[in-house]
């Protein structure tokens, strides 16, 4: 168990920066020093050097602009000292920067960091998918440890924020390895935890808690990953299988069920015969909501998908669940897909979300389904993201160029 540090060594010292001076007069700063570690601050006002005393910390004289200054540099103190007093008081985990941000904002209302984190949670806690909402949880203590290793502070105002903040952050993600894990961080995860921040700093900038948007310069860059997903040989291995176990069976059914209808695994256990209804051409459509955008998905039923759907009409375990498919959970589903790939055969990291991108791979592009129809039927809102599924199998290419052989000949 960590005890919070109740003892500090806390200074204030005044000071004039003669070095950097044009002239007779210099800028007045503040040093405020909390174990050890300094902040200063400009107080935005000159001073004439031969008239500052550095003794006594004060500026010598009696004219008004003397009186002024005079009172100013008490002013500051009396203010730094509430404020160390306050968050002593509080049990807060008092820092030079803290210190600063307090005094620099006091006057303006501004808002924190974790003020906006608390208003985001609670904005996103009924309209986001739970998973979507437990991502940014993990951002949010990622953000928390950092401000911890690099301020040694729990919160910082959010005029602080700045490109150099976001660097900072990355880099430390970066170099970050996650409790339990044989390695850090990839680069397309630090890319994800970046975004949700923009998104939560964005909010601030429209919610005009900040002037200006430190994100404005800053573009995420991605990685291209090979998604995995199985050939035709390997879809018709697992189609195939006899597997002596039940849940075995059931879950290569819900697996080779996404292959033929590209829906995700969170969609399928959801589905009841009421998400079954006649298209427009008149044959079986499912027809439903992605959980995790909300985007309409529709499907015709392809036969094998229509297959699995009628070996489990009267089947004990959907009519208990009332639903179209047999229901079981996640964490369980892949880890009897590792069991599955095993028997089968296959070498691949074989997941649920595989048989998605075998939909789009195997099932419908090599098929000569154009990127536009299989974009709908996976509910993606840009074509772009479909194409991190789809890759055109060599097979295809070839099929292609021959057909184009033939056309080339004939002319």
């Amino acid at each position: 168990m960590t005890t919070m540090k109740t003892s500090h060594t806390f200074s204030i010292l005044f000071w004039i920066n003669a070095s950097r001076s044009s002239g007779q007069k210099a800028d007045l700063y503040v040093r405020i020093t909390v174990d050890g570690k300094r902040a200063n601050i400009g107080l935005k006002r000159k001073v004439s050097i031969v008239q500052w005393d550095t003794k006594s910390k004060k500026v010598i004289g009696n004219s008004t602009e003397t009186r002024q200054i005079n009172h100013l540099i008490n002013q500051t103190q009396a203010k730094l000292y509430d404020i160390y007093q306050e968050l002593k008081y509080k049990g807060e985990f008092i820092t030079s920067q803290l210190i600063k941000a307090r005094f620099c904002s006091e006057d303006e209302g501004s808002k924190t960091l974790q003020e906006l984190l608390k208003y985001h949670n609670k904005k996103i806690k009924n309209t986001l998918a739970k998973g979507s909402v437990r991502n940014f949880g993990v951002t949010e203590n990622y953000v928390n440890r950092f401000l911890m290793r690099k301020y040694k502070t729990n919160d910082i105002y959010l005029k602080q924020l700045n490109y150099k903040f976001i660097s900072e952050f990355e880099t430390f993600l970066v170099e970050y390895y996650p409790f339990g894990h044989p390695k850090s961080m990839s680069h397309n995860t630090v890319m994800k935890h970046l975004q949700r921040l923009r998104k939560i700093i964005r909010l601030a900038y429209h919610l005009e808690w900040i002037d200006k948007d430190p994100f404005v310069r800053w573009k995420p860059t991605f990685e291209r990953k090979q998604r995995e997903f199985l050939n035709a040989n390997e879809l018709s291995n697992i189609e195939t299988y006899q597997f002596p176990i039940d849940r075995l069976d059931r879950v290569r059914d819900l697996f080779v069920f996404s292959c033929y209808t590209g829906i995700s695994f969170s969609d399928i256990i959801k589905l009841t015969k009421d998400n079954i209804m006649i298209g427009v051409d008149g044959s079986n459509w499912v027809i439903t909501k992605r959980q995790k955008t909300g985007v309409a998905v529709k499907v015709p039923l392809l036969e094998k998908a229509k297959c699995i759907i009628e070996k489990y009409e009267e089947h004990p375990v959907t009519i208990y669940s009332k639903t179209l498919l047999p229901v079981i959970t996640n964490e369980k589903t892949n880890l009897y897909l590792k069991e599955i790939a095993d028997a089968v055969g296959i070498k691949k990291n074989l997941t649920f979300h595989i048989a998605r991108h075998t939909f789009a791979t195997t099932v419908t592009l090599s098929n000569g389904v154009p990127i536009e129809t299989v974009s709908k039927l996976l509910g993606h809102t840009k074509i772009a993201t479909t194409q991190i599924y789809a890759r055109v199998l060599d097979e295809k290419i070839s099929d292609d160029m021959n057909v184009l052989r033939s056309k080339l000949r004939k002319e």
